[in-house]
């Protein structure tokens, strides 16, 4: 599949899993568990240690039934590492031309953090696919509504303090999909390796979005 297919299954899923461990070694079966779950977007933070073989392992153990992506990912020559490693799309907190640009040179979907109004048109402008609003937690969902009220054709992806309890008013605000973290993926889950509780909780996500 291309860039344009994973930008839509994106749009489709509406759940974006974002991925940080202390250490790399379960992610492999986290990333399996939350598929079992119907959630299929994983983004993979630069954050974690060995997050490059990361993305290759769990590339390679799930294939197309999980998409992944890199997260956290501040310049161009991270970028151009984690797509080399198999990143189908490029998460940062930030927003960086170097990162957008190098995302477009291997035409992969990228996915730069704003958090002003100009901020986002600015990165629309710059060829985002889809424009992260970090730490939305601040702000909440009302925020989203606001600004897509003049601007309707920004692809907003929410992130930051967003759980059970209020991803489906992301959601109903206009969110085009929205990026989910510790809410979901418990520390304590990964190290104990309680990973039945991972899916069921996904379950419970998939549910919540797909009713919103």
């Amino acid at each position: 599949m291309g860039k344009h297919a994973h930008c839509a299954r994106i749009r489709e899923s509406g759940i974006i899993v974002i991925v940080r461990a202390d250490s790399s070694g379960e992610l492999v079966d986290v990333a399996k568990a939350l598929q079992q779950g119907g959630v299929d977007i994983i983004e993979i933070t630069m954050t974690t240690p060995g997050a490059l073989q990361v993305i290759e392992d769990v590339r390679n153990a799930c294939g197309d039934d999980v998409l992944v992506g890199a997260g956290s990912v501040l310049d161009a020559e991270t970028a151009r590492a984690t797509i080399l490693a198999g990143a189908e799309y490029i998460v940062s907190p930030v927003l960086s031309e170097g990162v957008i640009r190098m995302a477009h040179r291997y035409q992969k979907a990228v996915m730069p953090g704003t958090f002003t109004p100009t901020e986002m048109f600015r990165a629309h402008e710059m060829g985002a696919d889809f424009v992260k609003v970090f730490p939305v937690n601040r702000m909440g969902p009302g925020y989203l509504k606001d600004v897509l009220a003049p601007m309707p054709h920004l692809a907003i992806v929410p992130t930051g303090g967003i759980s059970q309890d209020n991803i489906a008013d992301y959601i109903a605000a206009g969110a085009a999909a929205v990026g989910v973290g510790s809410a979901l993926v418990k520390k304590d889950w990964v190290r104990d390796r309680k990973f039945d509780l991972l899916t069921s909780a996904a379950r419970d996500l998939r549910k919540a979005v797909e009713a919103a």
